[in-house]
């Protein structure tokens, strides 16, 4: 594989902590899309369906990269909630405002790891693959972002 056991194990490690953190995301959008009311309900039931959609792809994508690194992907909820540096969160009211900042601030905590970890995976761990791979999912959570951002402003 051209990429020393130790160090496969430790990119693995923390795609774990990312594939956790994407199903938990993705979980937490699914819950805005089946849960938003307000004026606005169709058109961001509709936004909320697109973003879980992408999300859905990345969930996928990081598990079938820990699988090519040649480790098992965590597959239950418990692993997830172990794993996860997301937090669970329930709301009192369902509206869109309230969902996106709530999403908005996973996918900006998503980001800054991703980005901490894009040139740790190249340059010491010796896996440039990960690291471009983790760059695409970086800039997919930017893309995310700031279509939740450009929903916020007035």
């Amino acid at each position: 594989m051209g990429i020393k056991s130790e160090d496969r194990s430790e990119v693995v490690a923390q795609l774990d902590i990312f594939l956790a953190d994407e199903f938990l995301l993705y979980l937490k959008t699914r819950n805005a899309h089946w849960n938003i009311e307000g004026p606005d309900f169709h058109a961001m039931h509709k936004f909320f369906e697109d973003q879980y959609e992408l999300l859905a792809d990345l969930v996928d994508n990081v598990a079938e990269r820990i699988r090519t690194l040649g480790h098992y992907a965590p597959a239950t909820l418990k692993a997830y909630l172990e794993l996860t540096h997301l937090t669970e969160e329930s709301r009192k009211k369902n509206d869109s405002a309230g969902f996106i900042k709530d999403l908005l601030g996973d996918h900006e905590s998503i980001i800054t790891r991703l980005r901490e970890n894009a040139n740790h995976f190249a340059n010491d761990l010796e896996d440039i693959g990960t690291s471009d791979f983790i760059t695409g999912l970086l800039e997919t959570h930017e893309k995310m972002a700031w279509m939740l951002r450009a929903h916020l402003k007035n």
